[in-house]
Formats: structure tokens, sequence, C-alpha cells
């Protein structure tokens, strides 16, 4: 990348149109600079992009003029895969399945929680790691960045439920504690997202089967999703995510759970990779005590509608109207 840093002596005309005005030229090494869209807005300047894209090789300006991936061509969607795959085999010398497969018509996804039974035993959360590619804590301590899409709070049954007062560093060897219930909150889904509305660069949107996803392509890492986010469900990559090779899972989703890189926002996306194929979230699949309860809202015969018929539900944070299609209930 060049930039222009003027260096001026003191001039003989007042129009400052001197002879004697010189400029030098300050090289910037472009193994240095990585073609991105994060990159790019960081070094905003039309020059600094100009000089970026001569200096980065023909792949990287394919993944910098990349469209939106709702925006592709079959054909055009295909060639992402088959890239995506390559890259994955060649960073962790696995062969790594990343599919695109769409919303599935007559479906909206909707997820339901027993408070009653919830023990706080974390094991939705760690399954929900393994699943999902999440970066994992460091034992060398370089570039620690482990990330968790759900938290889960503990909190006191003479309170009932107090987010304010909520405690999600509790010992989840001690549970369930006498007089305390357990509240796991991830994503809601919801049907009107305030996370979609602020993102300058449209990488997020609501599917037609009700799953926020994110375009890790597009993401710019402002992360003003995470400060709209009322749930607190968005997690960002500060650092390069630390996949062990042994834990990776093979089978992904192009908008779901494949290896995220640095600087993007990432969250819960309904393990998208097993709903649309038929089955079970992996928070749902693991629950001991059968707390989670998920399904097609628009299928009267779906486990999910009999909840919402039979069961007093609620939503977080209901006043602000971001419809989620997360809810919560108690089943005793």
């Amino acid at each position: 990348m060049l930039t222009s840093k003027p260096e001026t002596e003191p001039c003989c005309e007042p129009s400052g149109g001197c002879s004697h005005a010189k400029s030098t030229e300050t090289l910037v090494s472009p193994e240095t600079l990585s073609l991105n869209r994060r990159n790019f807005m960081k070094h905003s300047a039309i020059v600094a992009g100009a000089a970026a894209a001569a200096a980065c090789s023909s792949e990287d300006l394919e993944k910098f003029t990349q469209r939106r991936l709702r925006e592709l061509s079959q054909p055009e969607l295909k060639a992402l895969l088959i890239r995506l795959e390559a890259d994955y085999k060649k960073k962790f010398g696995k062969d790594v399945d990343v599919r695109a497969t769409p919303a599935a018509e007559g479906v909206k996804f909707g997820y339901a929680l027993d408070l009653s039974r919830c023990i706080g035993c974390r094991r939705c959360v760690h399954a929900c790691v393994g699943e999902n590619n999440q970066s994992r804590p460091n034992p060398e301590g370089k570039h620690n960045n482990p990330i968790q899409w759900i938290k889960v709070l503990e909190m006191e049954k003479e309170k009932g439920i107090d987010l304010s007062d909520a405690n999600p560093y509790y010992n989840p060897e001690e549970v369930p504690r006498e007089g305390h219930f357990y509240m796991p909150v991830q994503c809601q889904q919801c049907e009107n997202p305030p996370c979609v509305k602020v993102c300058p660069v449209q990488a997020t949107w609501k599917e037609p089967d009700g799953i926020v996803v994110i375009d890790y392509e597009w993401c710019i890492g402002c992360r003003y999703c995470m400060v709209a986010c009322p749930y607190g469900a968005r997690r960002f990559n500060w650092a390069e995510p630390h996949l062990p090779v042994d834990q990776l899972n093979t089978n992904t989703h192009v908008l779901g759970n494949r290896p995220r890189p640095r600087g993007v926002v990432e969250k819960c996306t309904f393990c998208i990779q097993r709903t649309r194929a038929g089955r079970y979230p992996a928070c749902v699949e693991i629950c001991p005590v059968g707390a989670r309860k998920f399904g097609n809202m628009l299928d009267p015969k779906s486990e999910i509608r009999a909840v919402l018929e039979s069961k007093r539900v609620f939503i977080l944070k209901e006043d602000l109207n971001t419809q989620p299609k997360f809810f919560y209930f108690f089943g005793i």
C-alpha cells in the first residue's frame, strides 16, 4: 500500500504553489495487509483499498468481491462451498463437508425450555461448543479466546426470575442447589431481531424458517449487532479461534458451524446443520432431564406446539417487541 506524506519547505509564493514542495512515499509490505472487508473498513481511504487489492492474490480478491451469500446464484454458491472445503482441508488436514441446505417450506422453528426441570448441569453448553466448532481454551495461553453461545444463570427461588441478581459463575458440580433454579439463555431467534436492523453491511438476516444467521464473509466486525441484542447472545472472535483438529466437527453448514475466522461475530443458529436435516439441536439431544423442547411451530402435531398450547409460557423482555421464538415455562 502506498500513502503520500507531503513534506513541504517554506513557500516562496503566498498561493503555496512553490516548486520547493516535495513528497515522499512510505511502502507498507503487502504481506502485512490481508484483504478483507474488515481491513478495508479500517483502512477506508480509496487509495488504500485500491493498493490493497493490487497487492493481494486473485483468490483473496475473489473473496473480497464475492456478493452476499443469499444473493449468489446456484453455480456461485457451489463454487463457494468447494473453495471453503479446500480452505479447511488445507488448514486442518481433514475433509470438511460444508453444506448450504436451504430452509424447508412450511417450517418455523421454535424452542421451549422447562425451568422446573433444568438442573444447571451445563451439558448443553459443552454439547453446543463441540457441535458448533467454537473456540476452545488454549492450553498455551496464546490468543486465548474461548467462546460459548449458551449461558446458564443460577437464581434464587424466593426472588424468582431476577436477571440483575443472577449468578452465571456457580459451580456446576454442586447442582442443583437447594433453594435455586437455573435459566439457560442463548440466541432467542427473534421474529423482529434488532441485531439485523443495525448491521451496516447486511451481513445478518432472518431466514424463512426463523433462524437468524450471519454471513461470515461479509461481517466486518463492527459489533453493532452485539450492542443491539438485548439478550447478550452474540460473541466476537477477538483472536484467531483455537480449534484443535481432533475436536473439529466436519459436518458443517455455511451459515452455521463452519470454522470462523478472527474478527467476526457468531451466535446460536438452532444447530442449523442438524435441524435442517431433521435432527434436534445438540443442546436438546444432550439434556439429561428433557428440559428442552424443539420443533416446527407450524406443525400442529409437533412437541413445541403441544407446549405452546398447553403450558403458560413467557418470553424474555417482552416489552421490547423482539418477538422471540424461544419460550420459557414451568412444567410443574
